[in-house]
């Protein structure tokens, strides 16, 4: 199989990495220094996971050099899809499978639209990790995983494929039997890490073991919980307990990239998290005041962000 990754920074360079080192034909899509160190020395992965350095099969700023392929793996940032479907369509065939791994609900519908829906799947991943130098992804912590589905939630010939490719390279991977719920779930858990540890500029390790933070942190998963039921996601109000538990035996310095990226002045995906549970709150007039206030509170920074970059917001 041939496989494009659209965004090799952390998550994208490492699954594409680990794809790499299981002579997988890989070709990536970066940009900058990041970009020139990969041309020059390819992709350092380090960290919890170990320590070794593949060679992409071409590492390019321009899709065009790549051609159509057979899986494309978009690891952009939520916000940065509309600013790179042309690209994506010089990548994407008759025959090509779009697996997008951005965090937030609403990026699988969005390639749909653009790309066809039947190129399209509904995926989700976790990791953490983080460029700690061009070239360079480290890996921080927690097991990667990763999970995908038909709209339709159809148990499809070309998922049990891509579940067969990622198992081939030792990543664990799955086909929930509800990939919306599934994707909810993780949703419900980085949307609300993300935006508590942007306001209060701490890790989970912190936030966790603070009673006051704690118990926010709970209420907003409560919330967010309440717009997938009145959604008519199928999630069980355990998610709530089940990702208190994760974060609990998560990294004490875990930090999430939302906040990763609001603390270093640079664009976020606010407006793909907090925003998307106003937005769908909102369309089924469920009440949502900690996302609401949380929002405003990270407003401001993020229009300075994104004026800086000539990005409309």
């Amino acid at each position: 199989m041939k496989v494009a990754i659209y965004g090799s920074g952390a998550v994208g360079g490492y699954f594409g990495a680990r794809l790499l080192k299981a002579g997988i034909d890989v070709s990536v899509v970066a940009r900058g220094d990041h970009l020139k160190a990969i041309q020059e020395h390819g992709i350092h992965i380090c960290g919890v996971s170990g320590d070794f350095v593949v060679q992409p099969s071409i590492a390019t700023e321009d899709p065009r050099d790549i051609g159509k392929v057979d899986l494309v793996i978009v690891a952009v940032k939520a916000w940065q899809i509309p600013l790179i479907l042309n690209g994506l369509k010089q990548l994407v065939g008759k025959e090509s499978i779009v697996l997008p791994l951005q965090n937030g609900i609403e990026t699988p519908a969005q390639l749909a639209e653009a790309l066809g829906k039947e190129a399209v799947l509904i995926g989700l991943c976790q990791i953490s990790a983080q460029i700690s130098a061009p070239g360079i992804i480290q890996h921080v912590g927690i097991e990667p995983y990763l999970a995908f589905g038909e709209f339709d939630n159809q148990p499809t010939a070309r998922l049990i494929q891509l579940r067969q490719l990622f198992e081939s390279a030792g990543l664990h991977a799955e086909i929930p039997s509800d990939i919306h719920a599934a994707l909810w779930d993780k949703f419900l858990f980085i949307a609300s890490v993300g935006a508590l540890a942007a306001v209060t500029r701490a890790p989970l390790g912190v936030i966790r073991e603070i009673p006051q933070t704690r118990t926010l942190l709970e209420q907003l998963m409560h919330e967010i919980y309440q717009v997938a039921c009145a959604n008519g996601i199928n999630l069980s109000e355990a998610v709530i307990s089940r990702r208190m538990d994760f974060i609990d035996r998560s990294p004490y310095q875990t930090m999430p990239s939302m906040a990763r990226d609001v603390m270093d002045g640079k664009p976020s995906e606010l407006d793909a998290l907090i925003g998307a549970v106003l937005r769908f709150g909102g369309a089924k007039n469920v009440a949502t005041p900690l996302s609401r206030a949380l929002y405003a509170c990270l407003l401001p920074q993020e229009k300075l962000a994104r004026q800086k970059q000539n990005i409309p917001f």
